[in-house]
């Protein structure tokens, strides 16, 4: 007996005693202006995580499919897509008419919301990325990919390592999900990415404010959800190969997909691999220790039938990345680097080395491995979803230059987490849907294999507990809901002393504890919050829509603000955490308002967020402004240290498109964030400290697209594009005790081109792009870089200090579909 027999007949004896009936949903699609059908539609059923596609004649079907309302959707190249709510129940027949149009509307979401739903209906404010943009503009990792949409930027540390950045809030103030699933791998810290691999994802949905209803902890400025690639249509083996070459750093890479769907029983895998070297901008030429090497792997398997679901998915992400500290020669400005452990003579780095894909001795290491089951039950009318994970990372930081095998790292954190989520969907009735559910995880982080210690040893668990609400009205919908999360954390006591032979610190127990080093203390606490929300939309007609949003937010604070005491080798300064910080409680308010007709899309969104406890980190600086220094390992580092207070964060983002030729797209979108920071009052506030650290400033994006070769017989789905990114100059910077500083504005000019090339039966070979990023080659640094602060001199020859981002990139991308 087979995997797919055994898996099918233990679920199915599970729920064989409801004793369902078929339940099918067919239908047809057809072109609304011409009547003729739609071949290689696709439809999906968010819900159910399944689709399939439309043959020659524009039909198409579902076989055993639970009794229920799902929201379907259409969608086919050159056609705006449709979506339909149908309660299926027995044979169902459902036809889908389609307009070309060239308004494009990202229409169907399932993230911050108990059932698929259409943005225009959802309170939140909340942006989906989609595949065709993913393909179609030039990003250096998946984080940097979504950083152009208004109000979403990233913390980076060169090309490689972006955090996501939300209406002025980043690190554990946003929870990154992967398909749902809470991704958990030192989320703290700033100078790593996200454990994702970036060809894998085929579209990405942004939550745009506090989103702990559904997700607890973490959640208080938004959600990132990266949605992997799905299934391929029902009865179809289907796949695709991917390559990409970046002129900047050299990256090469490359990816391949294969799924199959047979009878409701479905299976794929990826492998993916991206290697660079150092990247480089015409101030610093090539930038030392940006290169980087990374593998990303996973397989799934799943089984639909007329009781749900249930999905299997493990994946491994292993990334080498080396670690830049910006260390120069007075002089002529070059990169040196760190050949010896006390670190007293520093030579200048060969061009050699930076033009090598090698990896350099100082360099860090993530490995992160995940499985999780994803289930679906539908019981009657009610239905039960069981979503379990276990994730293994283990990040090391190798700063030792004097041990050329790497098995001595620096920092080494081994972090496990089981992650549970429970859903009960209560029978709806008259347009009333209620869910009631129960979600958190347990942690475990391992410190002890290191020889540097930034953070203890620490046990977690969390508790939520939450119930929504959403009545829709047809025009008007409203949504809500209540939570309550408990978090228990506890870190371990460590002493250290140095080991006899390496001179390395090192854990030490028992009897050695006399006389030893002791960074951490036991120390335990209990975290909790009440969270809410609700909000409404109210769509005036099919152009004008208007929604509103009144949210409360929570945040437990992370293991580095509660216990840090020491050097993070990959930041270069010493922190300082506090035990008696609070959890961090948000109230937000939103309004937003849309208008979308054949030739015009605009939007417009305000917020304003007032956060209490907000915990924010200070640079240490003495009476006569010098920096505060901290011993550590028998060097002197600088000294930051965590605080907290209240802040105020408000803004707006908008957008206008414009389509008033055909085939011809210009599209424009802004944001403004303000950050007031309410922790120093009279006397004590200043222009120095008025304003909230790390607020992005003024953007604007303008991009003209026409697409070409519609009725060509060589061509399919062609365009050129040019692109205007603006951003200000950002005055409105933290700078007391020089913790932040000024970043002077600038605009990039990117360019793209690409295509589907056919052949004589109008069958795909192979889709081309050719896309550039700054193709002026503008010397610039962005507000949240922090290479921007890699600086050893209070002055240097050239007057540019720190360093500056990636100069022109340009890119080549094939991507074979099978």
């Amino acid at each position: 007996m087979n995997f797919k027999n055994i898996l099918s007949l233990i679920l199915g004896l599970f729920l064989s005693v409801l004793g369902y009936s078929q339940n099918t949903l067919s239908g047809k699609v057809i072109d609304i202006t011409t009547n003729t059908p739609i071949a290689n539609a696709k439809i999906t059923i968010s819900d159910l995580h399944n689709s399939t596609q439309s043959d020659a004649s524009g039909n198409f079907k579902f076989m055993d499919i639970p009794s229920s309302e799902y929201l379907v959707t259409a969608t086919v190249p050159d056609y705006k897509a449709t979506s339909q709510t149908v309660n299926v129940k027995g044979e169902t027949v459902i036809d889908f008419n389609l307009d070309k149009s060239s308004t494009e509307i990202a229409e169907v979401v399932i993230t911050g919301s108990s059932k698929a739903t259409q943005i225009k209906k959802s309170p939140l404010p909340i942006v989906s990325i989609s595949q065709a943009y993913l393909k179609t503009n030039l990003s250096t990792n998946v984080i940097d990919a979504i950083s152009k949409i208004p109000g979403v930027t990233a913390v980076t540390t060169g090309p490689n390592i972006s955090k996501p950045y939300i209406r002025g809030l980043g690190f554990n103030r946003i929870l990154t999900l992967y398909n749902g699933v809470r991704q958990e791998g030192q989320q703290w810290g700033d100078e790593h990415g996200i454990e994702v691999d970036n060809y894998g994802v085929d579209r990405i949905e942004v939550i745009k404010g506090p989103a702990s209803l559904m997700y607890g902890s973490d959640a208080l400025a938004g959600v990132v959800n990266l949605i992997p690639t799905e299934t391929g249509p029902e009865g179809k083996i289907s796949g695709s190969a991917t390559t990409e070459y970046q002129s900047n750093n050299g990256m090469l890479g490359g990816s391949l997909f294969l799924t199959g769907n047979n009878n409701g029983f479905e299976y794929g895998g990826r492998i993916s691999q991206q290697f660079a070297k150092d990247y480089k901008n015409k101030i610093d030429g090539r930038v030392y220790n940006t290169g980087f090497r990374q593998t990303g792997a996973d397989a799934f398997f799943g089984i639909h039938k007329k009781w749900g679901f249930s999905h299997l998915n493990v994946s491994l992400f292993d990334d080498t990345q080396e670690i830049p500290d910006g260390s120069r020669d007075s002089l002529s400005r070059k990169f040196t680097n760190q050949i010896t452990e006390d670190d007293l003579f520093r030579p200048i780095v060969s061009d050699q080395d930076l033009n090598s894909y090698k990896i350099a001795v100082i360099h860090q290491r993530v490995q992160h491995y995940r499985a999780f089951l994803r289930n679906s039950f539908y019981l009657g009318d009610s239905r039960l979803d069981a979503n379990f994970a276990f994730q293994s990372s283990q990040r090391r930081e190798f700063s030792h230059p004097e041990n050329p095998y790497q098995d001595v790292p620096g920092l080494d954190l081994k972090l496990k987490t089981f992650n549970y989520d429970l859903k009960y969907y209560l029978p709806e009735f008259d347009k009333w849907a209620i869910v009631v559910g129960v979600n958190g995880m347990s942690q475990n982080n391992n410190v002890l294999g290191g020889t540097e210690f930034v953070i203890p040893s620490y046990n977690q668990f969390d508790l939520g507990a939450f119930a929504t609400v959403k009545k829709d009205w047809n025009k008007f919908t409203l949504a809500g809901g209540i939570r309550y999360d408990l978090r228990h954390f506890k870190n371990d006591a460590l002493y250290t002393k140095p080991n006899s032979e390496s001179g390395f610190d090192e854990p030490v127990y028992g009897n050695d504890r006399v006389g030893a080093d002791q960074p951490f203390n036991d120390y335990s606490t209990n975290y909790d919050g009440v969270t809410g929300s609700l909000g409404a939309t109210y769509a005036f007609n099919k152009q004008w829509a208007i929604k509103a949003n009144l949210a409360r937010g929570y945040r437990a604070p992370n293991v580095s603000e509660i216990s840090a005491d020491g050097v993070h080798p990959g930041t270069g300064f010493f922190q300082i955490g506090s035990s008696t910080f609070k959890p961090e409680f948000s109230n937000q308010a939103d309004f937003g308002g849309t208008y979308s007709s054949q030739f015009v899309n605009a939007g417009l969104s305000l917020f304003a967020n007032h956060i209490n406890n907000y915990i924010y980190n200070t640079r240490l600086q003495d009476a006569d402004g010098n920096d505060v220094l901290s011993e550590s390992g028998g060097q002197q580092y600088p000294t930051y240290q965590f605080k907290q207070g209240k802040v105020l964060l408000y803004g707006l983002e908008g957008n206008i498109d414009f389509h008033i030729v055909k085939n011809l797209h210009f599209e424009n979108s802004a944001s403004l964030i303000y950050g007031n920071n309410e922790s120093f009052t009279g006397a004590e506030r200043n222009n120095d400290n008025k304003y909230v650290p790390q607020m992005p400033p003024f953007r604007l994006l303008s991009e003209l697209r026409y697409d070409l070769g519609e009725n060509s017989k060589m061509f399919s789905k062609a365009f050129v594009k040019a692109q205007l990114q603006y951003t200000a100059t950002q005055n409105r910077v933290y700078s007391y005790d020089d913790t932040e500083t000024a970043t002077q504005g600038y605009t990039l000019f990117n360019l793209g081109l690409g295509t589907s090339l056919l052949n004589k039966n109008g069958n795909n070979i192979v889709d081309v792009y050719v896309l550039a990023n700054n193709i002026f080659d503008v010397a610039y640094q962005d507000h949240l870089s922090r290479l921007k602060y890699f600086e050893d001199y209070s002055a240097s020859p050239n007057g540019r200090l720190g360093i500056f981002n990636m100069g022109r990139n340009i890119s080549l991308k094939l991507i074979k579909t099978f």
